[in-house]
């Protein structure tokens, strides 16, 4: 493995805010030498699949991760001018399981969270830390934030309660982008991980592929936030060091700290998330006791629907039509499927919740419409 590993990185699912394309990353990875690399983008892992495969098509080992959200206190309070400020922290995901608990967070971030931006709480955090190293994170991380308000104690306290959740798997993030309050926060983390004997870890926040993409970068910032590259008032990052830097860069930066760079390395080796591709992956549906087979209850709720909509006795037309859609259905190794939307749609059926083909199940929805009740 390289000396080095990017992670904390934004792709083009950091919208409008990252500017690296997907398949350019595993790409500038091998060309630095390297042969891992992190996706973290903010709140999301929209991109997770193709930045899978493309580091795999590569040769390079992805490290599925995100920049999440944390609101300041629950994820369910949403006052105006509270909490509308939100925290940022790094997970990565080790294992499988790790990654089953990141999809958890994320969504629930959507679900439950969403307040200007998808975020969790530290509630839903703990419940679903299993399996995932954390990074305390950029500027805007809760231990950074603290540190820069002079609240060094609340600093502690944070860093402490992570600590105390992730164990060894939580780690001080100390970064080189160029900015001058960056320069300062490095110095009080190396003290505060110091402190409290957690171990520290260099990154970058790498938004851009290059230097010289510092500008598109710009661009895209100024789209988010409807401005022009001419206000001089528009939101802008006051560095072009936001990039996928080289090893040797690094490296001679956190030269002081060695420690930082050799835990990159060290991180990457723990984080293993493996996709399967090629099968159908659903969830078990129950079915009574009574009924040997899946298909066997698929088949029964058929043959109810049949006689719910056509009498005791159809036409041999429909009967062959049903016989020959569940023949297909049993060979495409979707029963279970077809059953858990049969629930769903049931459940609103009888729920008074309208169902019709013009939603994303329409295929789905008329075909039962036809066999089912």
């Amino acid at each position: 493995m390289s000396n080095f590993v990017h992670l904390h990185v934004h792709s083009e699912f950091s919208l409008l805010d990252g500017a690296n394309r997907i398949k350019d990353l595993p790409l500038r990875a091998k060309e630095l030498g390297m042969d891992s690399i992190a996706i973290t983008d903010h709140g999301v892992m929209y991109g997770a699949i193709d930045f899978y495969k493309a580091c795999k098509k590569e040769g390079i080992k992805p490290i599925i991760g995100c920049e999440v959200y944390v609101a300041p206190r629950s994820r369910f309070d949403k006052e105006p001018n509270i909490d509308n400020h939100y925290y940022h922290l790094i997970l990565l995901a080790k294992n499988q399981k790790g990654y089953q608990n990141l999809s958890k967070l994320v969504s629930i971030g959507f679900v439950e969270g969403y307040y200007y931006k998808p975020r969790i709480d530290l509630e839903v955090l703990e419940k679903y830390s299993e399996g995932l190293i954390c990074l305390s994170a950029c500027l805007a991380g809760a231990v950074n934030q603290a540190l820069t308000n002079g609240q060094n104690e609340k600093a502690e306290e944070v860093a402490l309660w992570h600590k105390k959740v992730f164990g060894d798997d939580y780690y001080i993030e100390i970064q080189n982008n160029g900015l001058k309050e960056q320069v300062l926060a490095n110095q009080k983390l190396i003290a505060l991980a110091k402190k409290l004997d957690i171990p520290l870890v260099a990154t970058n926040d790498a938004h851009y592929l290059k230097r010289e993409d510092s500008y598109n970068h710009e661009v895209l910032l100024c789209i988010q936030t409807g401005k022009r590259m001419s206000n001089v008032d528009r939101m802008r990052f006051d560095t072009d060091e936001l990039y996928i830097k080289s090893p040797e860069e690094m490296i001679e930066y956190f030269k002081a700290i060695p420690e930082a760079i050799e835990n990159t390395v060290k991180i990457a080796e723990q984080c293993n998330v493996e996709f399967e591709f090629g099968h159908t992956i659903l969830p078990n549906y129950d079915v009574p006791e009574e009924y040997k087979t899946h298909y066997d209850y698929l088949k029964k709720l058929c043959d109810d629907g049949i006689k719910n909509r056509y009498g005791e006795n159809p036409s041999q037309e429909i009967l062959d039509r049903a016989e020959y859609e569940l023949g297909v259905i049993q060979k495409m190794g979707y029963v279970d499927y077809f059953l858990i939307v049969w629930d769903f749609i049931h459940y609103a059926k009888t729920h008074g919740i309208p169902v019709g083909p013009r939603t994303w199940f329409s295929v789905q929805v008329q075909l039962l419409h036809m066999l089912l009740k």
